[in-house]
């Protein structure tokens, strides 16, 4: 259906920037029907060649076709949008409606379609998309997810053949991925849609008939999800990770001198009964505990403490929707503190407590032993509290990265050698000092957060609050982003990070506070708040992948120590675990 033949495509230079080659003599092609997946690193030319399949971008080399037809024929180019409907990260770029069938009736009405059609094109998109009870609602009063889910039914609106999303699913929270790739699912089995999907999830890639791994504007290698992911060295040499599950089995396989079959591991449920039946009459090593971060220290003084904070946003009409319920909370110098919760749950509500952007109407905030109802005190405390934005446009706005990067430090009246020595310590640490003279609106999603966050560490505030910071992140970048909080941490600053991403929290945090509907569900260690999967489950967070392993394998063995949450150490315990006996 979709066709690349020797393409390349540059970005221009703009006002003496250099000019960059984003895909470089790239050819391959996809089937009508086929769900196929692009993972690559950040920047490695994957949203790129999404814009080519529509022809948003058109190449400098080489030609796109659509079912025979050429992106650049300018007679064809509206059938082949009408054809290829994408949907982006941040559903809130695309949505225009003032209600939510407005919003889908936008596509046919420009298709010149009649009112009967359109009103019956409006039903079946958001039946296919189970927004049909909510099509008078307006759009911003829906949840993340279901905003995705308007986003793709006003793409169906147009009756396309493929569906292209661009990291549709980045900023959901696990229960609204889950459901946006059950739709995904359900488009191609029972619609026949082309799905192209581009994701940092691996998880979603396996589900795919056939996977392209994109590096530097190229195809690095392909295959199906089983050939790719049994790649494992190559796939993480491209900045990418590897199932969980996948890579726990991988490790128990070498460990225990057993072959192992890849169409078998590549399922969750096929690694399960991999590992069962490869330590079935295996030996138990020596016992082995899950390592863990040592806690704060108690003793000190709170650097942020939050006591029966409430907060409701006022509506145009109707009562005012309760965002925080009587939340307290208390954060100690050095400490990483997670702050998880579904979408809505009152995270980016409470953090923006924290600066003063949203000043306690009921309740006490403190910052570094300061009351934030007082407005002398919140000018003072901003310059020791540093905020990324769930999202890094909202707080992009210079000509060069290097500006951007700068602005804080001047604010802060620094002589010019100490802002140039801030800019340069800020990118270095984030890696991207390589792209300082490039437009920060010419990036990839998760450069541009790279550089939103450069931003406010060049400030060197004493405590960095971080909104998603790692979603859109390729997993080496993500990975890297955590060391490099680590590193602040242990040079004394203070990280407060909202996160869907239970298994980087897991790994990373010293406690982890939950929100439900604005309340404090829990707050503890990553084991404490892991220790039920049910909990998770109500809180819409997902199980982290290797102590969800080591669970579905728990009854099997007495002594299993399930709370790790990493690949090494999931394998090494289940090796060191005691089958347990028929009667035990």
């Amino acid at each position: 259906m979709i066709d690349f033949q020797n393409v390349s495509f540059s970005y221009g230079a703009q006002q003496g920037q250099r000019s960059v080659q984003a895909v470089r003599q790239l050819s391959f092609s996809i089937e009508k029907g086929s769900q196929v997946v692009l993972i690559g690193r950040n920047g490695s030319g994957k949203s790129t060649i999404a814009r080519l399949m529509n022809g948003l971008l058109l190449p400098d080399q080489g030609q796109v076709t659509v079912d025979g037809k050429l992106t650049t024929d300018e007679d064809s180019i509206y059938e082949i949008r009408r054809q290829c409907g994408m949907v982006f990260q941040n559903p809130d770029n695309q949505i225009i409606g003032t209600t939510v069938k407005d919003d889908v009736a936008f596509g046919p009405s420009n298709l010149g379609l009649s009112a009967e059609e359109i009103l019956h094109r409006i039903d079946e998109s958001l039946a296919m998309t189970g927004l049909l009870d909510l099509k008078e609602r307006a759009p911003h009063e829906l949840s993340g997810g279901q905003k995705q889910k308007l986003a793709i039914a006003s793409v169906l609106a147009m009756r396309p053949d493929c569906l292209i999303l661009d990291e549709a699913t980045a900023m959901l929270d696990p229960i609204a991925r889950r459901d946006i790739m059950e739709l995904i699912t359900d488009l191609k089995k029972n619609h026949g849609l082309t799905i192209v999907q581009i994701t940092h999830h691996m998880e979603e890639a396996l589900p795919a008939d056939y996977v392209y791994v994109i590096g530097d504007g190229g195809i690095a290698f392909e295959g199906r999800p089983a050939q790719v992911f049994d790649q494992i060295d190559r796939v993480k040499e491209q900045g990418l990770a590897v199932p969980a599950h996948l890579e726990i089995a991988r490790l128990i396989s070498e460990q225990a001198g057993v072959r192992y079959d890849r169409e078998e591991i590549i399922s969750f449920s096929g690694a399960v009964r991999f590992v069962n039946r490869v330590l079935k009459d295996r030996p138990a090593g020596p016992i082995r505990e899950c390592a863990y971060r040592p806690g704060p220290d108690e003793s000190q003084t709170p650097v942020v403490d939050v006591s029966e904070l409430s907060y409701a946003y006022d509506t145009p009409a109707g009562a005012p929707i309760e965002a925080l319920h009587q939340v307290s909370m208390s954060v100690r110098p050095g400490e990483i503190l997670g702050i998880a919760g579904h979408t809505g749950s009152g995270k980016s509500t409470l953090i923006q407590h924290l600066n003063g952007l949203i000043p306690a109407a009921e309740g006490k905030v403190l910052v570094l032993g300061r009351d934030l109802s007082q407005k002398k005190v919140v000018r003072d405390i901003r310059r020791h509290v540093g905020l990324l934005f769930q999202y890094p446009e909202d707080q992009l706005f210079e000509e060069t990265v290097a500006l951007d990067i700068a602005f804080a430090p001047k604010q802060q009246k620094r002589n010019p050698l100490e802002v140039e020595k801030a800019v340069l310590r800020a990118a270095k640490r984030l890696g991207i000092d390589s792209i300082l003279d490039r437009s920060p609106f010419e990036l990839s999603g998760g450069q541009r957060r790279r550089v939103a966050i450069a931003g406010v560490l060049a400030a060197e505030p004493d405590i960095v609050i971080l909104d998603e910071p790692a979603a859109g992140l390729d997993p080496a970048g993500r990975d890297a982003l955590f060391q490099d909080l680590l590193s602040l941490s242990s040079e004394g600053a203070t990280l407060i990070i909202v996160s869907h991403d239970m298994d980087m929290m897991t790994r990373y945090a010293d406690r982890i506070l939950v929100l439900k509907e604005g309340r404090v569900a829990g707050i503890g260690t990553p084991a404490q708040i892991a220790a039920s999967a049910s909990f998770l489950d109500q809180a819409h967070l997902d199980m982290p992948a290797p102590k969800r392993f080591l669970d579905a394998l728990a009854g099997e063995f007495g002594d299993l120590d399930t709370s790790c949450f990493n690949v090494m150490d999931a394998a090494e315990a289940l090796l060191a675990a005691t089958r347990r006996t028929a009667d035990g």
